[in-house]
């Protein structure tokens, strides 16, 4: 199998198991909880946030936030559309959406919690 039909087949599973929508309203029913949640920020600031982690763990084919958090820095001024949150505000969000997936995933029981 080559490296392309392993992304693809990555993918897929991947998405099986995180679907967007779910994704999507577990984090806009729980963004106002979460303890790096600023006041006076509305769904609009965070949701760009959480889709970003979403798009860039597959992007990212599942490595760890710390080995890629600098690029994630690096680019969120380019994927923030009309959020108000700078990447020292969006960091905790980005990696609560990122850790979600891993913990969602199937794999999930054989990595530790995060």
């Amino acid at each position: 199998m080559s490296n392309h039909d392993e992304t693809e087949v990555g993918a897929a599973a991947f998405v099986q198991a995180i679907d967007p929508g779910e994704y999507r309203e577990h984090f806009h029913r729980e963004f106002r909880f979460a303890p790096y949640y600023s006041a006076g920020r509305e769904w609009p600031d965070y949701e760009p946030a959480y889709r970003y982690g979403y798009d860039r763990y597959l992007h990212c084919g599942g490595r760890r936030f710390e080995e890629v958090e600098e690029t994630l820095a690096r680019e969120w001024n380019h994927c923030r559309a009309a959020s108000r949150l700078h990447w020292t505000e969006a960091r905790e969000a980005v990696r609560d959406g990122w850790h979600h997936i891993e913990r969602n995933l199937p794999h999930a029981l054989d990595r530790p919690l995060r």
